[in-house]
Formats: C-alpha cells, sequence, structure tokens
C-alpha cells in the first residue's frame, strides 16, 4: 500500500502523462522496454502500466530509499529463463536498457528484450519516457536540472520481432535487436512534439534546459543563453513585427551569426515567414527568387553587405524590394519592445497562441539551382520539426555535445541540421559565416572542443586538409551530405583524425534529411537508413536494373513549391509524395544506395549510364582532385561523356586501364577528358551544373589545347 502511495505521489508532482497506454491494454504476455535515463524510471513505468510488471533485473539500481521501496511491491525475475517464463505466462516483463549503443553496440543493449520476446513469441512494446533525464536522479546529467519537472511516457505500437529464416546463432540476435531499436527509435519519434511552431520549441527547449544555459555564439564568440536569445528574438520580432503583415514573406540576406538566429525566431514569434536568400547566387538569381516568393521587405545588413562585397546584389534587391537594414532596426527597438523579450523568456507561455500554426509555413527556400531556375521550397513549422525529431531518434546526443555550423542558413542542411537539430536539443552551436574559410573552421572545432560537424564532403576535406593533426579529433558526428564523400576525404580524416564520416542523404524538399548513417547503424557504400516515419516507393526507370526513381512521404516533407512560372502559388506535392528525381538501391536491411540522378544519366547506344558512377571511377583512381561528368550530344550514339577534372595530365587511357582493372565496362569510361583548373560551384558545395556545362561546351568548340582524350 505504502508503496502504491509514493507512486502516486511521484506521478502527481512530475505531472506524469502516458500516451498511447492503450496500445498496452489486453496485449496479453509482452515485454515493456525503455532506454533508461533515471533511477526511477521504472517505477514510474511500473506503476503508469494497466496490469503491474515483471521487472528483469535491478534497473533501481542507485535509486533513493523510497524509490526502491515502493519498487519493491512489484515482482522481479533476475535471468533471462524467468523472464521468458512470466512472458509466456501472459504477463508483461519490463526491461530498461542502456542509453549508449553506439559505445557497447545494438546487440548487447537491446539483446536482453529481444531474446525474450523472441523466445517466448510474444510482442516488444516499445516505451520512450521523456523528462526524467532533467530530475536530479537522471543518470546524464544535463543543464536545467529541475526538481520536479513534468514527465511524459509515450507507449509505441507493439511490434513482433523477426529475423531472416536463414540467420543462426549470433545473426539471429542481431537482426532481433535491430527490431527492438527500430521499434524504440520508431516511438522516440512519435513522442516529438510537432503540434506546435519552431519558436515554441525554442521557448520548451529554454524551460527544459535553463534560461542562462549557453546555447548559441558566432564568429564574434559572444555567447548567448536561451533566455537571452529568446529576449533578443522578440524584442526583434516586434521590430520587424511593424514592418511587415503577419503571414507575410520577408527575406532574409544575412551571414551564419547570431544576428541571423534572431531574425529568424524573432519572424517565427509574431508569425512572419523567413525566407532565406543565397547571396552566393548572383543578383539576377536572387531577384528571380524574390519574384517567385513574392518577397516585398528584405532584412539585411551594411557591414555584411560591405564585407561580402554585395553592393550589386543590393541595389538589384532594392531595386524589387525594401531593404531593412538591422543597424536601423536596432534603433526602432524601444524599451516596450525589450520589456516584452524580457518577460517571454522568463514567462513563455506569454506568447503562446501568438505564434503561427505547426501547419503554416515557417520558411522559405529555394533550391540550389544546379540543374536550372531555383523552386521556392516551402517548409511549415510540423515539417522542420519533424526532420529534427527524426534525427534526435536514431543519433544520441550527450552534455558535452557542442556543434559548429560552417553551412549557410539558406541551405536547409545548414538551417535544420546544423542550428536547428543541435540547438533545440540543449547542444550549443557556434555559427560561422563561411564554409570555405577551411583554417578557421577547424581552428574553431579545436578551440570549441566540438563533436558535431556537418558539412559536404568538399568543405569537410578543405578542413582536413588545413587543420594540423588531431586538431579534429573531437568530432563524434561528421555528418556529410549534398554530394558523395570520396575515398580520400575518408581516409585523411580516419588516419590524421580518428574520425568516421558519416554520409547521409536528403534534399530541401524533405526538410533535409531522409537518411544517414549513425555510429550503430553503418554500411560503406551507402547513406544510411530511412529515418523514422518516412515511408518509400521505388518506380522503374527503363535502362536500370539496379535500383529506381526515389519518392518519399513522411511528416518532413514539404507543404509545396512556388514555381518561377507561377509566383506565390503553392503547389503541395501530389498525395504527399515528393518525386526526388533520384536513383537509389535499398537493400534488405534497409541501407540506401545512391545510383544517381535520374537528370544525371547518359544514354549511350541505348544503355544508361550514370555520371555519378563516371565521377566516382576517376575519383578511385585521381582521389584528392575534383571531377564532374556531363552527358553531351553524340551524333553516332545519343549522347557521350565528357569528364572535367581538376588532374593535370590525366588522360582517358590511364583511366580506361583503371577501369578494364575493376572489370567495368568500356561505357563508363568518358570519351572525353577536360582539364580544368576548378569545378564551378554554388554556396552549398554542390557543382554548378550549368556553369560546367558552358565551360564544357566552350572549351569543346573552341578545340581546347587541354582536351586530353576524344
Amino acid at each position: 500500500m505504502a508503496g502504491g502511495i509514493v507512486a502516486a505521489l511521484l506521478r502527481l508532482l512530475h505531472r506524469v502523462e502516458v500516451r498511447g497506454i492503450e496500445a498496452a491494454r489486453g496485449v496479453g504476455g509482452c515485454v515493456v522496454v525503455a532506454t533508461r535515463r533515471s533511477t526511477i524510471d521504472a517505477l514510474l513505468i511500473a506503476s503508469a502500466l494497466p496490469e503491474p510488471p515483471v521487472i528483469l533485473g535491478r534497473p533501481d539500481e542507485g535509486a533513493p530509499g523510497w524509490a526502491r521501496r515502493a519498487l519493491d511491491r512489484f515482482e522481479r525475475v533476475g535471468g533471462l529463463r524467468a523472464a521468458v517464463r512470466a512472458a509466456r505466462a501472459g504477463r508483461c516483463c519490463l526491461v530498461l536498457t542502456g542509453d549508449r549503443p553506439d559505445l557497447d553496440g545494438v546487440a548487447a543493449v537491446y539483446g536482453p528484450a529481444a531474446l525474450i520476446a523472441g523466445a517466448a513469441g510474444v510482442p516488444v512494446l516499445p516505451l520512450h519516457i521523456d523528462g526524467s533525464g532533467a530530475t536530479p536522479h537522471a543518470l546524464v546529467r544535463w543543464p536545467g536540472t529541475r526538481r520536479f519537472p513534468k514527465i511524459a511516457l509515450t507507449v509505441g505500437t507493439p511490434r513482433r520481432l523477426s529475423a531472416p529464416a536463414e540467420a543462426r546463432g549470433r545473426a539471429r540476435r542481431v537482426a532481433l535487436a535491430e527490431g527492438v531499436y527500430d521499434a524504440l527509435a520508431a516511438t522516440a519519434f512519435a513522442a516529438f512534439d510537432l503540434d506546435r511552431s519552431v519558436f515554441d520549441a525554442l521557448l520548451d527547449a529554454r524551460r527544459r534546459f535553463g534560461h542562462d544555459t549557453p546555447i548559441l555564439e558566432d564568429a564574434e564568440r559572444h555567447p548567448m543563453g536561451f533566455g537571452r536569445l529568446v529576449l533578443g528574438s522578440v524584442a526583434l520580432g516586434r521590430a520587424l513585427a511593424r514592418t511587415a503583415a503577419r503571414g507575410e514573406v520577408v527575406g532574409v540576406l544575412l551571414p551564419n551569426a547570431n544576428a541571423a538566429a534572431l531574425t529568424i525566431f524573432g519572424l517565427h514569434a509574431f508569425g512572419r515567414v523567413p525566407a532565406m536568400l543565397n547571396y552566393s547566387m548572383g543578383a539576377e538569381t536572387l531577384v528571380s527568387a524574390c519574384r517567385t516568393g513574392r518577397i516585398g521587405t528584405i532584412v539585411t545588413s551594411r557591414r555584411f553587405i560591405a564585407l561580402g562585397r554585395l553592393d550589386r546584389i543590393a541595389e538589384a534587391l532594392g531595386a524589387e524590394a525594401r531593404l531593412v537594414y538591422l543597424e536601423d532596426l536596432r534603433k526602432q527597438v524601444g524599451p516596450l519592445d525589450k520589456l516584452w523579450g524580457l518577460a517571454v523568456s522568463r514567462v513563455p507561455w506569454l506568447l503562446r497562441g501568438r505564434t503561427a500554426p505547426a501547419d503554416s509555413p515557417a520558411v522559405l527556400l529555394f533550391t540550389s539551382g544546379s540543374e536550372g531556375a531555383p523552386k521556392g521550397v516551402v517548409l511549415s513549422h510540423a515539417n522542420i520539426l519533424a526532420n529534427v525529431g527524426q534525427v534526435g531518434a536514431v543519433v544520441e546526443l550527450v552534455p558535452q555535445d557542442r556543434a559548429v555550423d560552417p553551412l549557410p542558413l539558406f541551405h536547409s542542411f545548414g538551417l535544420t541540421a546544423g542550428m536547428l537539430f543541435p540547438l533545440l536539443h540543449g547542444v550549443p552551436v557556434c555559427l560561422y559565416p563561411s564554409p570555405l574559410h577551411y583554417r578557421a573552421v577547424a581552428e574553431l572545432v579545436a578551440d570549441d572542443k566540438a563533436t558535431l560537424l556537418f558539412a559536404t564532403d568538399t568543405f569537410l576535406a578543405g578542413y582536413g586538409r588545413a587543420a594540423s593533426d588531431g586538431q579534429l579529433s573531437s568530432v563524434r558526428y561528421a555528418v556529410v551530405g549534398a554530394e558523395p564523400v570520396r575515398d580520400g576525404t575518408r581516409r585523411l580524416y580516419r588516419e590524421r583524425f580518428g574520425v568516421e564520416i558519416l554520409e547521409g542523404y536528403g534534399a530541401t524538399e524533405t526538410a533535409p534529411v531522409l537518411a544517414v548513417n549513425t555510429p550503430t547503424h553503418s554500411r560503406p557504400g551507402t547513406v544510411g537508413r530511412f529515418l523514422p516515419g518516412i515511408a518509400h516507393r521505388l518506380e522503374p526507370v527503363e535502362g536500370i536494373t539496379d535500383g529506381g526513381r526515389l519518392a518519399v512521404s513522411g511528416p518532413n516533407v514539404m507543404h509545396g513549391y512556388y514555381l518561377p512560372e507561377e509566383p506565390g502559388v503553392l503547389r503541395p506535392p501530389a498525395a504527399g509524395w515528393h518525386e526526388t528525381g533520384d536513383i537509389v538501391a535499398v537493400d534488405g536491411d534497409g541501407y540506401v544506395r545512391i545510383v544517381g540522378r535520374f537528370k544525371r544519366f547518359a544514354k549511350i547506344a541505348g544503355e544508361m549510364v550514370s555520371l555519378a558512377a563516371v565521377e566516382a571511377l576517376a575519383g578511385q583512381l585521381w582521389a584528392d582532385e575534383s571531377h564532374v561528368a556531363l552527358g553531351l550530344p553524340d551524333t553516332r550514339k545519343g549522347e557521350r561523356v565528357v569528364l572535367l577534372t581538376t588532374r593535370a595530365g590525366a588522360g582517358r587511357d590511364e583511366l580506361a586501364a583503371f577501369a578494364r582493372e575493376r572489370g567495368m565496362p568500356e561505357l563508363m569510361v568518358p570519351k572525353t577528358v577536360l582539364w580544368v583548373d576548378s569545378i564551378p560551384t554554388l554556396g552549398s558545395g554542390k557543382a554548378d551544373y550549368p556553369a560546367v556545362r558552358r565551360m564544357a561546351e566552350n572549351a569543346l568548340s573552341d578545340g581546347a589545347e587541354r582536351r586530353t582524350g576524344t
């Protein structure tokens, strides 16, 4: 009786909310599995279930005496066989796992729960506990610990584990453990609140991790705590709200700095939609983007325009829209604005209900323009938060983590993965204004002892070459996307810094991450597995037998497009499915391999040749150089492949011999090889294919002397 009173009091003090408990009713024998975050988790879970569970082991080790005594009223078993017997008898068996599978391995952490469920023939009932890690009883102490934080338990869908019929011994145990891991990841994502705005998520993070906890800084090295970030955002947001109507799209032309983050959050706080303008696009393309998004007001900075030598761009944009300078806005922030910001930073609910709904536009981004005129991509608040939650469900963060984000915020990779993902999970972020300052970024990572670094292969290779030995060794997660990772880059980071690069895949239209390799789930030659909540289908492509054209659906798929030919008209994805335009293959374990862009195949004598594969072949031979392959018209075979490379003296014969040694077909060898000093790139680090095509066509039409093979 006393134990029941203690458990009831504990639930009352922590305002425990149990979601999805109906999944646990009438399920019969099962294995309830959760990741242990605190010493009181077992008591919280056991007292919340419809029927008293049988508890495996001593998950209350280290708990205060009152919690251990309260838990004593539940039956315990010490071994797997006893747990299997209990599950077979129709009881629920509670198993709490460790929280660091990247250190101990998936099989070791989730193996006991998997073995019990498999041997007893019962389903696993995944459960996610949120909030207990903020109590004084937490196993890992995050900033913002409070005596009685709110705790939420989310019960997932019961899942019966399975393994391939041919799997035996360890292979079977690993397959079953993977099923437990996937069930917990799906439940962790389901527990992440998508029914709020991005600014509301910032307020929730402030409440969870503490008002004064440092969370954001930039190259000026002036760190901001959560409270100051909220205060500044609200004060600036009130001033911005006087320049644009609610729901209006407002251009943001700023570098990676605290001011950009304050502007984005400030616009969100008052229901305006930031449109992140890519200042590397050029004046003409930016003007086109403003017309596509119907952008009438642009927030920028005189200092940024001067330092970035963007006077021509500013002049062109000024003729299209009204430029509002931060230097002037700061003078307009009055005492009432600051007082309102201070009030919200201390009492977040004052702004609840004033921000935009979760399903309304949160940001307007523009596609890279690597293959044509940029389209406007509208992402909702729920889209962005879904991707933050999806990545968080498979990437385990710790209080010692720190992130450096040199990727521009006009790129969804830099905005969502680089800034919002760590920040909203309580990990401090340092913004840096240019990914091209290789030595400066490497020094920043070393100074901050950064553990999270998001980049493209081009940028990451630059940091590795500029850094001194060991300077980047603090990095735990070096996540790379936007372009394939070269073997030379992997080798550089492995040998000099002891860092394994984790390759991922995504698109602006998916906010952006779709799949990623992680320390627990990584396979060479792939971009990892799809994140929780993402459905996919592969559509056949004529001439390609290995893979298909990828379409995806999920809560992170965009609100819709603004097309250049239809300014301001939202075109949502058909039935919620986004056609990525990529050809991918998915293996039996769910790992995704990129075959190439649908538009980046050449059809030669009826055969489809992947231009990405041609680039990869050249990259294997000339690992430290850059390469781009193109398909150009050919009168005899329809198309021919032309390779542009920075490798001086590169020859077709050398590449052909290399391909033959590896058993690759002659079609993989480009018809023509051109030497170039550098490959034109966009601000995102991707190759600028229209510029590359013009370069190749000009060289071929001029009969360039540096053409080395025909």
